[in-house]
């Protein structure tokens, strides 16, 4: 997304299974990229960490 990805919307390099496209590819952006897992992040489920995510971008947008 040239300019960026908006806060709560879906990204459009996921495919169906939620995998990034870009992921090891050097287009990926640097802040995909800075993420890493840890059991904050994920959770128990895949419900905690989109929730997780979710918080995440409510708490660095404009």
């Amino acid at each position: 997304m040239p300019e960026g990805k908006p806060a709560g919307v879906r990204c459009i390099q996921l495919d169906q299974g939620d995998r990034c496209r870009l992921f090891g590819r050097p287009e990926r952006p640097a802040v995909c990229a800075s993420l890493a897992p840890s059991a904050e992040m994920c959770g128990d489920s895949r419900h905690q960490a989109m929730r997780y995510l979710a918080r995440l971008e409510r708490d660095t947008g404009p």
